[in-house]
C-alpha cells in the first residue's frame, strides 16, 4: 500500500513504524516537510529510500498513494485534509487534534460530506485502542458499573514535558488550538465514550502559575535523569521552537479544570497540570453499580461492587511493554491494518475526533468568558451535515 507523509515528525513516524510491524503490505514511498525529524525511522523500518516533495498537490498527484499520513503541526491539518479529501488517496490518517477551531470543525464536516470522508478519514485518538480503555469497555459492557453517575478524571505532566510544551510551536494557540485541545483531547474523547453521550454544559477554570520567571530555577532541572544536563532530549522542539520555558513567549497556560454534565445529566470533574513530579492519567468512574478506577501510567486497573465493597476486578499490571502510549499504539496499528483489509469499524471515527475537539474548544472558550455554556445549538449544528 504506497504510502506518503505530510509532517514527517518522530511521531507520525511510530505510528508508520508501528503499521509496519503488522503489515508487509505498508510501502512508504514518499513526503511532504522542510525537516522532517521522523525520516530517518521510517526509512531505517522500511528499507526504503522515500522521494521528497514541496507540495502535497504534487505528491498526491505524482506517487498515486493509497494512504496519507498526516503529521504536520496542528493548524495545517485542515488545509492538507482539504487536498487530501479532493484527491483519489483512498485512506487518510490525521493526527490529533484534527482540527483547532470551531469554524474548521463546520468547514471540515462540509467536506466530508461532499468527498465521502467520514470512511476515508482515519484519526490518532490512541487511547481508545489501549488495553486499560479495552478493560473499562468491558466492565461496561457487562454492567458492572451500571449507569455512569459521575466521573474523576486528571491528566498530570511532568515539569520535563511541560518545558517542552512552553518552547514547542505549541506555545501559541494559534498553532496548537490551546492545550486542552492539543493534549486532553484523548481524555475528552474517552469519557464521552464511557457515558455513551455529548457534553451539553461546559465550564472551566485555568492559567498559567508554574512556568512564569519568578519560578525560574538557578540550574537546568527540566529532565529528571541526572545524566541528562541540557535541553537535548527527545522532546527538543524543532520547527518554530523557541530557547524559553519560564519566560516563553507563548500563550499556552499550565492547569486548568473542566466540569462538563452530559446529556444523560451524567459529569465530569477533570484536571490538567504540566508541573506535577510525579505523572499520573488516572479516572475514577462512579455507577450505579460499581466503580472502575485506573491509571494509564501507572498502569493498572480496578473494578468495586458499590453496595458491599467487594473487588470484581483487579489488575494491577496490563501493559508488560508498548511501542507507546501505554500498549495503544500497537493496538492501533492492528486494528487499522485489519481495517485496510476487511474494512469494519474502529474503536473511534473522525466525528469522534471532532466531537472531542469541539468540547475542547468550548472548554476553553467558557475558561476565556467564566461562563456554563450550554452546547444544544453546537450539536444541532453539528448534525445538520448529516453525517454523526
Amino acid at each position: 500500500m504506497k504510502t506518503g507523509y505530510v509532517g514527517l515528525g518522530a511521531r507520525i513516524a511510530n505510528v508508520s513504524n508501528c503499521l509496519q510491524e503488522g503489515s508487509a503490505e505498508l510501502d512508504p514511498c514518499a513526503y511532504v516537510d522542510p525537516s522532517p525529524a521522523g525520516l530517518r525511522f521510517v526509512e531505517e523500518k522500511s528499507g526504503n529510500k522515500l522521494s521528497a516533495y514541496s507540495e502535497l498537490e504534487d505528491m498526491l498527484r505524482s506517487e498515486k498513494l493509497e494512504l496519507l499520513m498526516i503529521g504536520s503541526p496542528n493548524f495545517m491539518h485542515l488545509d492538507h485534509l482539504r487536498t487530501a479529501l479532493r484527491s483519489d488517496v483512498r485512506y487518510i490518517f490525521c493526527e490529533k487534534p484534527i482540527v483547532t477551531t470551531e469554524e474548521e470543525t463546520f468547514e471540515l464536516l462540509s467536506l466530508l460530506r461532499e468527498h465521502g470522508g467520514a470512511e476515508r478519514v482515519m484519526v490518532g485518538l490512541v487511547l481508545r485502542y489501549s488495553p486499560l480503555y479495552v478493560e473499562l469497555k468491558k466492565s461496561l459492557k457487562s454492567g458492572q458499573i451500571g449507569k455512569v453517575v459521575s466521573i474523576e478524571a486528571a491528566e498530570h505532566i511532568g515539569p520535563y514535558h511541560g518545558s517542552f510544551f512552553m518552547r514547542d510551536w505549541r506555545r501559541y494557540s494559534r498553532n496548537s488550538g490551546g492545550f486542552m485541545l492539543e493534549k486532553c483531547c484523548h481524555d475528552l474523547d474517552l469519557y464521552q465514550g464511557v457515558t455513551g453521550c455529548r457534553p451539553r454544559y461546559v465550564s472551566s477554570f485555568g492559567g498559567r502559575k508554574s512556568f512564569v520567571p519568578e519560578n525560574r530555577p538557578d540550574q537546568d532541572h527540566s529532565f529528571p535523569r541526572p545524566e541528562i544536563s541540557d535541553r537535548v532530549d527527545p522532546f527538543t522542539p524543532r520547527w518554530g521552537g523557541g530557547n524559553a520555558d519560564f519566560d516563553s513567549d507563548g500563550d499556552l497556560i499550565d492547569y486548568q479544570t473542566a466540569l462538563i454534565e452530559y446529556e444523560d445529566g451524567a459529569n465530569l470533574c477533570f484536571h490538567t497540570n504540566m508541573y506535577v513530579p510525579d505523572e499520573f492519567r488516572r479516572f475514577a468512574i462512579m455507577g450505579t453499580k460499581g466503580m472502575a478506577e485506573g491509571d494509564f501510567i501507572r498502569n493498572y486497573y480496578r473494578v468495586h461492587d458499590a453496595l458491599t465493597s467487594r473487588c470484581l476486578v483487579d489488575k494491577p499490571r496490563l501493559v508488560e511493554h508498548s511501542n507507546g502510549h501505554y500498549g495503544a499504539d500497537d493496538a492501533m496499528a492492528r486494528d487499522l491494518n485489519t481495517y485496510f483489509k476487511n474494512g469494519g469499524k474502529l474503536p473511534v471515527s473522525v466525528l469522534d475526533a471532532l466531537e472531542a475537539g469541539l468540547t475542547a474548544i468550548k472548554l476553553d472558550e467558557a475558561r476565556q468568558s467564566r461562563a456554563v455554556l450550554d452546547l444544544a445549538d453546537t450539536w444541532q449544528q453539528f448534525d445538520s451535515y448529516g453525517l454523526a
